[in-house]
């Protein structure tokens, strides 16, 4: 296999987006037993959400590839790096690599895995271009990130889970939105009935920044609730720092690019964050 291939299928996988999902999970188990849990446990959860997501990611750019043809001609399948066939198979794979894990958990945990496959299949296939729905979908799912680390390590009911969760629920939404903005062009080929095709550019990018401030409101409930010391100031202080900046930034971009990379700092912000809060965990 060539090195272009390899890192044709590296890219395929999104490892950015994938390696969120299992973060997320991982942050709900220490939210739920307020520790960091046995590496066995930590490690099985962070693959099972991996796996599932990693899913979901490819199988999008198999259905999206007339799309990206307009929008990314870059991307792994649009520009021949990986075939379709090939993205079919490591669906495939990865689909059954995230249940399999998802085994070690239990049925509950199994469930919830396949829910969230079935979402992301659903969503690829009929949903995409359904505008709104499809991406509640999107974002249900990455919320259900920490509920099923929370399931998995025995808590399903924290409040601070939740919390949590409505926190990547709005990122995710602000993301969702704003991307539509980004690949007008192409959403207008398939037939899409995105917010920004319906409203506008400038309408769906303002709501984007919408879901990003309601971020910030979420974060305060833990300090107000007495969940967390004044420490936790610290880490709520970055990520609302972060969805500002890049917030500004995305209502200031031009172009499709500038918007995506706004949309990616806010992303990998916020992970980024997560991960800063994990390891405090660790720490402590």
């Amino acid at each position: 296999m060539s090195s272009l291939k390899i890192r044709g299928i590296i890219r395929l996988f999104r490892p950015d987006l994938s390696l969120a999902a299992g973060i997320c999970v991982v942050a709900g188990q220490i939210l739920a037993i307020g520790k960091f849990p046995p590496m066995l446990t930590a490690t099985t959860g962070f693959l099972t959400a991996f796996f599932i997501s990693a899913a979901a990611i490819i199988l999008n750019d198999f259905f999206d590839y007339e799309v990206d043809l307009v929008n990314a001609p870059e991307r792994p399948l649009p520009s021949g790096l990986v075939s379709k066939r090939e993205a079919i198979w490591l669906t495939a794979v990865t689909s059954l690599l995230g249940l399999a894990c998802a085994m070690y958990f239990g049925s509950v945990v199994l469930a919830l895995a396949f829910v969230l496959w079935v979402i992301g299949v659903l969503y690829n296939w009929r949903f995409k271009q359904s505008g709104l729905p499809g991406n509640l979908m999107v974002c249900l799912s990455v919320a259900s990130t920490f509920l099923l680390g929370g399931i998995s390590a025995g808590d399903f009911w924290n409040g601070i889970i939740w919390v949590f969760a409505g926190m990547a629920f709005f990122i995710d939404l602000g993301e969702e939105i704003a991307g539509d903005a980004m690949d007008l062009e192409g959403d207008r080929k398939r037939g899409s009935r995105s917010i920004a095709i319906k409203r506008g550019r400038r309408f769906a990018i303002t709501m984007s920044v919408i879901c990003w401030m309601v971020v910030i409101l979420l974060g305060l409930i833990p300090l107000i609730m007495g969940w967390f010391g004044w420490s936790y100031l610290l880490f709520i202080g970055i990520t609302d720092l972060l969805l500002v900046v890049f917030s500004i930034r995305l209502l200031k971009s031009k172009t499709p690019g500038e918007g995506r990379n706004a949309m990616r700092g806010v992303y990998i912000g916020a992970t980024l964050a997560v991960v800063a809060f994990m390891l405090g965990q660790l720490i402590k």
